[in-house]
Formats: structure tokens, C-alpha cells, sequence
């Protein structure tokens, strides 16, 4: 079994800051990619940001230059920085793994709220 458990979410104000936090645990050998998905009431989960084994990130356009994606292949570990929040910034953000073996996993998700 594969665990991986969000924390860091929360109510902010529009402009505000928030960090969200990934670890992941259980039988994983070798990560693909490590990042974070997002789902908004009535919308399709998106990709907000991910890194790669061979540390390449790749980050939505909406969130560039706001958003920071970290983190640590070998504690596996993945981290979001989120600057500059908007209000459209809310939603339910996922950490999401993928082995090298093309098997993924989702974490349980943390709500973002980004409103006065």
C-alpha cells in the first residue's frame, strides 16, 4: 500500500501565502513525478504543478510565478509555496505519485480557501 497525506491548507486572504506539504510512504521503489492537482466545485481536476526524477518541473500557466514546487525524491517528499493567492486559487489540492513502473496514487486532498 502506498500512503500519501496532505497538510497545510487552510483560509487565506487574497494575496496571502500558503505552503502545503506531501509525504508519501508504503512499498514505492522508484518516483516518476511528485506534484499537486487542484479540483474547484463543478470543474475538472487540473494540474497545478509537478517535478520530475530528473528534477524538470512543470507548472500551469495560471499559477506561474506564484506557485513553487519542491521537493525530495528520496524522503518523498513534495511541497507547494503558494504566493500571491486569488481568490480562483480555491479548491481541493491533491498530491499526486507516480512510480517509474507508471502506477499512481492520489493523497486525500487539503482545501485551499483564498477569500476576504
Amino acid at each position: 500500500q502506498v500512503q500519501l497525506v496532505e497538510s497545510g491548507g487552510g483560509l487565506v486572504q487574497p494575496g496571502g501565502s500558503l505552503r502545503l506539504s506531501c509525504a508519501a510512504s508504503g512499498r514505492i521503489f522508484s518516483i516518476y513525478t511528485m506534484g499537486w492537482y487542484r479540483q474547484a466545485p463543478g470543474k475538472q481536476r487540473e494540474l497545478v504543478a509537478t517535478f520530475t526524477s530528473g528534477g524538470s518541473t512543470h507548472y500551469a500557466d495560471s499559477v506561474k510565478g506564484r506557485f513553487t514546487i519542491s521537493g525530495d525524491n528520496v524522503k518523498k517528499t513534495t511541497y507547494l509555496q503558494m504566493n500571491s493567492l486569488k481568490p480562483e486559487d480555491t479548491a481541493v489540492y491533491y498530491c499526486n505519485l507516480i512510480q517509474s513502473l507508471g502506477i499512481g496514487y492520489w493523497g486525500q486532498g487539503t482545501q485551499v480557501t483564498v477569500s476576504s
